[in-house]
């Protein structure tokens, strides 16, 4: 019997490895067609976790408790292998229907939830029916949490290689073969086992769980909630310390489950040797009040200045993720077999395993919902942390006692009072925070829906900082970027009338366009909705007050999931996105993602895309490059830098057909009056004649061919630019990076014109 368990222990905890595998890249696929904001990732977890609820409660009802319970298990890990496999081929076919169909507001919700089922609803139900299922095999809550916890640990485990090794390395095909196959290797085993081991249905014991077990029910599902409402809220905080990487993210989930895993065993343990299993559920409640106040004042007190010299960057960063959240975790972890061995009073273990799950699973998903749609973007991470705590101590009196009401509901009070708020230099900074020696001014912050805001100001420059990195600024490096971006494309387009811009920032580049005369429509699309409302009340100067132009339109949305379900077509787009090494970010460098901004394009169109050389690496950037040019074969590179050998960051310029520049044509089109006021903005930055921007000019397709060959190509199925990004989010790189890419510039045959040696002279005078 103990090989048994032990088997039936590795079994499972491999079926959590497979689950979060599948996780990581349907969340990762789906996110590429119904957009990466609040409320699509709401939905796309609501979906998921919904189908966890309905398998949950589904297979008491449709499986009969005669068949043997490994082979129903065998069954589910064999249908879950299958559907992996079927909605690896689906989700692509599923974008284009969704392409197909765009809708707006509730409708455009309503439609994201239904393909998220069509996707994901069959796979997640088999899912959350496996631990009901095994149920069968034991009636004891303690070994259904030993279950749980190895199923939860498992997760973890998969959460980790999936973030680290099989998207880092493979992409998302072979994760999802992977996992198949480990589906398919359970199901093979337990089918095995289940002629070696005896089965006996037991008589079940009565339907009704008893007049008290709503006070079970009610706690466990606040716990719930509050676990996933937590972990929304410790990651936006977690995101901002750590910085916003893929491998951040894999972190975090991988120390909340280990600490759920842990939990869930500890809890097994308790629930069976205790006679109060109910008392163990709700002292768990209060504990966990005091461990989200503890997560709190770490998060906010001791991270920011916490100081760690690992051997390596991750394994510092997971020891400071899991002194944040691991506490409250392993208490959430605890409450799960505790709240099935209370609710299993009376009731077949069956029944009270899905109905335990079914309802923990609900709270989780309100929990979800709650904190991203309406705790953060109302009233701030901090006031969330409190409301969280006064949440736990209603699970906890829910199944405690009466007369204990008192202390409890005081103490809570005590601890909600000294939450502390996040520090504003973390909003700004982020993991840089301790290398700054003036962090300047504070002037605004806020959280938004999906991003988090601040405005600083230093001695000479405004910043706009969005989610702990420096976003924009006033000053000249910047200003020349955002102007370059926008005025570029303008300028080489003989009569642009409609500009997209992706990303706001402090809304300078599309201000840009807010003084060509020829331009009728601006187009913003940004993700955070703060964004441009904080751009127009403090870079209004600076932007030329676009956000208030009639001819504006301010989309809040993900800019990808815009693109794919816009009819309208534009004479210039132009692309800043947050970092590369932001997770998601990379959905905006694809080959897939230009090809369809490139659709977008009117005939003769430009874009332009930002690529930073700070904070970033050789591979990186040359992914970014590469990419670029499998889809505009003709695109050039335009550095900005006063000093040519310095190197921060360039910007990608293609247009849709044959690349032509004339320097006297684009001379002669600064003289004109309309356009003196694009002369005098491009003045501010010292680029205010033909010959001073174009020498900018850093490279073109042609000429980086060599220095790209073994650039790899940044695909939606595989997003590696997220990965090889995510490794340097601090390199200072950017000079040697630049060096490499000049010494492979040439003047290309298609720039012409009688200034071309005068060009040529500016651009060798630059070494």
């Amino acid at each position: 019997m103990p090989r048994l368990r032990a088997l039936l222990f590795i079994l499972f905890a491999s079926s959590g490895a497979a689950a979060l595998v599948y996780e990581i890249v349907w969340l990762e696929m789906l996110q590429l067609a119904i957009g990466s904001t609040a409320v699509s990732l709401a939905v796309l977890l609501s979906t998921f976790m919904g189908g966890l609820c309905l398998g949950s409660l589904l297979l008491p009802r449709f499986v009969r408790a005669s068949v043997h319970p490994l082979r129903v298990f065998a069954v589910i890990e064999l249908g879950i292998g299958l559907c992996g496999i079927t909605v690896l081929q689906l989700i692509p076919m599923m974008d284009a229907l969704y392409a197909a169909v765009p809708l707006e507001g509730l409708a455009g919700i309503l439609w994201r939830g239904v393909v998220c089922a069509l996707c994901l609803l069959a796979p997640t139900m088999l899912m959350g029916a496996s631990l009901p299922a095994i149920s069968r095999l034991t009636q004891a809550a303690g070994q259904l949490g030993y279950l749980y916890a190895a199923n939860t640990c498992g997760a973890m485990a998969g959460s980790l290689v999936a973030g680290f090794y099989l998207l880092r390395v493979y992409d998302v095909t072979v994760a999802s073969y992977t996992a198949a196959a480990i589906n398919l290797l359970i199901a093979a085993v337990s089918w095995m086992m289940a002629g070696r081991v005896t089965h006996r249905v037991e008589m079940a014991a009565a339907e009704s769980a008893g007049r008290n077990d709503w006070a079970v029910y009610t706690a466990i599902a606040l716990s719930g909630l509050c676990s996933l409402g937590a972990e929304v809220v410790w990651t936006r905080q977690l995101s901002l310390l750590l910085g916003g990487t893929v491998y951040t993210f894999s972190l975090i989930l991988a120390g909340f489950l280990a600490g759920i895993g842990v939990g869930g065993a500890a809890g097994g343990f308790i629930a069976s040797r205790t006679q109060e299993p109910r008392r163990a559920l709700g002292i768990c409640q209060v504990l966990l009040a005091g461990a989200i106040a503890w997560s709190a004042y770490v998060l906010a007190v001791i991270m920011p200045y916490w100081q760690i010299k690992p051997l390596n960057l991750f394994a510092g960063d997971f020891v400071r993720c899991a002194a944040a959240i691991v506490p409250a975790a392993l208490l959430w972890g605890a409450s799960f077999p505790l709240a099935l061995a209370a609710a299993s009073r009376g009731l077949n273990a069956t029944l009270a395993t899905s109905r335990v799950y079914a309802v923990n699973t609900v709270g989780a998903i309100a929990g979800a919902l709650l904190a991203s749609l309406w705790l953060i973007p109302s009233i701030g991470t901090q006031q969330s942390q409190r409301v969280l705590i006064g949440l736990s101590v209603v699970a906890a009196l829910a199944v405690l006692l009466p007369k204990r009401i008192a202390l409890i509901t005081i103490a809570a009070a005590g601890l909600a009072w000294f939450v502390p708020a996040l520090p504003w230099g973390v909003i700004a900074y982020g993991r840089q925070l301790n290398t700054k020696e003036d962090i300047g001014t504070l002037i605004f912050a806020g959280e938004g829906m999906n991003s988090s805001i601040a405005i600083t100001e230093l001695t000479d420059q405004r910043l706009f900082h969005v989610s702990g990195k420096v976003e924009a600024s006033s000053g000249q490096q910047d200003m020349r970027l955002q102007r370059m971006l926008g005025h570029l494309p303008a300028l080489l387009n003989a009569q642009p009338r409609s500009a997209l811009i992706v990303g706001c920032g402090a809304g300078v580049t599309a201000g840009s366009f807010v003084v060509h005369p020829s331009i009728e429509k601006i187009t913003l699309c940004e993700l955070e909705p703060l964004v441009p409302k904080t751009a127009a009340r403090y870079f209004g100067n600076k932007n030329y007050h676009v956000i208030s132009d009639k001819r504006t339109r301010v989309v809040s949305d993900d800019a990808r999931h815009y693109i794919l379900t816009t009819h309208d077509k534009f004479d210039v787009i132009t692309s800043d996105p947050i970092h590369p090494w932001v997770k998601g970010s990379a959905t905006l460098y694809t080959k897939e993602y230009f090809e369809l901004c490139k659709q977008r394009l009117n005939p003769g169109g430009f874009i332009t895309q930002w690529v930073p050389l700070y904070e970033s690496n050789r591979e990186a950037v040359m992914s970014e490059i590469a990419t670029f040019f499998e889809v505009f074969p003709n695109g050039t590179i335009w550095g900005n830098d006063t000093d040519m050998e310095e190197g921060y960051d360039v910007v990608l310029l293609g247009q849709n057909g044959p690349a032509q520049i004339d320097i006297d044509a684009l001379q002669a089109r600064l003289e004109k009056r309309e356009y003196w006021p694009v002369t005098q903005s491009l003045s501010e930055v010292g680029l205010g004649t033909a010959v001073q921007l174009l020498s900018t000019y850093a490279g073109d397709a042609a000429g980086l061919h060599e220095w790209l060959a073994v650039a790899q190509i940044n695909r939606d199925r595989n997003l590696r630019l997220q990965y090889l990004a995510g490794l340097s989010p601090s390199a200072q790189t950017a000079p040697q990076i630049y060096s490499e890419m000049l010494k492979f510039r040439k003047l290309p045959g298609y720039i012409t014109g009688g200034k071309v040696e005068t060009l040529r002279k500016a651009l060798r005078g630059q070494f």
